[in-house]
């Protein structure tokens, strides 16, 4: 039997979905639910599911990044979205990540009936050997969860920011976001954050009115010693070194 999970929050379309549908007439079943994208996220670590059903216009959550992230970790796990989101160029970027249907609320019988069938001739047997091989979508995903997980680390380089942290916002775990980052950058977390942190420092450097120590709680270092090791190990120079090498130029 295929494994099937639908993550809507509307209560009275999962319910629907759930008790209308023929499943086992495809060799399917529900085997959860889940009302948000954070809880749906738990329940596919859990079950790794074949088909999902997915809204990607939910409260809190980004709908692509989901999307990435089950193209990206879940190779084998089916797609197909299900919402009220009318726009074209968020279906095309659904789609190009590798989703295999895009219905519109209020979708009928037969579309989601030809969607489940179309993913069922898609989905591995239950026990065919899991790819490894990443696909085309799954590249695409790939680059999409960096691309978002870069922009979150920009955004966020003064907070006291883990790889967790960055993993929740992009709906992966931990490892497989540690191991995209190192494929597209060559480097990990923690290399990625302390050279954003250090380019923003010596921007704050500028300034002759701001201390070392200043610039470093500023950019997110809790400890003035890590802060001066990083900077050195990053450009050769201490951070005053640095400083003093800009005010002769």
């Amino acid at each position: 039997m295929y494994k099937v999970i639908l993550i809507d929050d509307e209560p009275i379309i999962v319910q629907g979905l759930a008790r209308s549908v023929p499943w086992e007439k495809y060799g399917c079943q529900v085997v959860d639910t889940a009302g948000d994208g954070l809880e749906g996220k738990r329940l596919i670590e859990k079950h790794a599911p074949d088909m999902v059903f997915l809204d990607i216009c939910m409260p809190q959550m980004d709908g692509l990044a989901m999307v990435a992230a089950l193209q990206s970790e879940y190779r084998n796990t089916q797609i197909t979205i299900l919402t009220g989101f009318r726009d074209f160029e968020y279906a095309k970027q659904a789609l190009n990540l590798g989703v295999a249907r895009y219905l519109l609320k209020p979708s009928n019988m037969e579309e989601i009936e030809e969607a489940i069938r179309f993913m069922a001739s898609r989905a591995p047997d239950r026990g065919e050997e899991i790819r490894e091989e990443p696909t085309e979508h799954g590249n695409v995903a790939g680059n999409f969860i960096v691309r978002s997980a870069l922009a979150y680390i920009a955004e966020n380089y003064k907070e006291k920011l883990l790889l967790s942290d960055v993993a929740e916002k992009t709906y992966v775990s931990q490892w497989h976001l540690s191991k995209l980052l190192n494929k597209e950058t060559g480097q990990n977390f923690s290399e990625i954050l302390n050279g954003i942190r250090i380019d923003k420092a010596k921007e704050l450097m500028k300034d002759p009115s701001l201390r070392i120590s200043d610039v470093a709680e500023q950019v997110g270092f809790l400890d003035l010693a890590h802060f001066s090791r990083v900077f050195k190990k990053l450009n050769g120079v201490s951070a005053n070194e640095y400083r003093n090498q800009h005010r002769e130029d």
